[in-house]
């Protein structure tokens, strides 16, 4: 698949197979995402995967309101983090304005990067930003100094969803 299909065919999917992902396949898509861009190259996104039938019961029911479970049910989870005050930071303060947004920025590239990853080893992703933090950070064990951001769904669609329509360009873009 070419770029341009990989990025025109992956969809927010919310019905998966009973089909599990294997180990090695969540691996090289981690390793993929990996080679996302970082400020400094300094890394700071981390990914907490939850891949057994067991913990992935347990951790819908702990960590998601009923809605993005069904939606992820028979899909690995991966939750994503960053380690906050690093990236733009020097000795602790700041580099900029944005403070811990750059963190977060980083991450989403991360995450774009997982996202079609995903899709281009033949699987389908759902990104879920309600979740609860707490109980993801108390089942997980996620340090204190990580940003819990979003939990993405991962597995064998189930389901075809149509392109949802986007904006005119010009809407979103200025060219000067």
């Amino acid at each position: 698949m070419n770029f341009e299909e990989l990025i025109t065919e992956r969809r927010s999917v919310r019905a998966y197979k009973a089909e599990p992902v294997s180990h090695d396949i969540l691996e090289k898509i981690l390793k993929e995402a990996q080679m996302a861009p970082s400020w400094k190259n300094l890394q700071a996104s981390r990914c907490y995967v939850v891949e057994s039938p067991e913990m992935l019961e347990k951790f819908r029911e702990l960590a998601l309101p009923s809605f993005n479970a069904k939606s992820s049910s028979n899909a690995a989870l991966i939750v994503t983090t960053f380690v906050r005050d690093l990236v733009a930071f020097t000795q602790g303060q700041p580099d900029t304005e944005l403070g811990n947004k750059w963190g977060a920025y980083d991450l989403g590239l991360h995450d774009a990067y997982l996202v079609l990853a995903a899709k281009n080893a033949g699987l389908d992703t759902l990104i879920m930003g309600i979740r609860n933090a707490d109980a993801i950070r108390e089942a997980l064990s996620i340090p204190e100094n990580e940003d819990i951001v979003s939990v993405i769904a991962i597995g064998y669609r189930d389901q075809n969803p149509s392109l949802r329509p986007r904006k005119e360009l010009g809407e979103v873009v200025k060219f000067f």
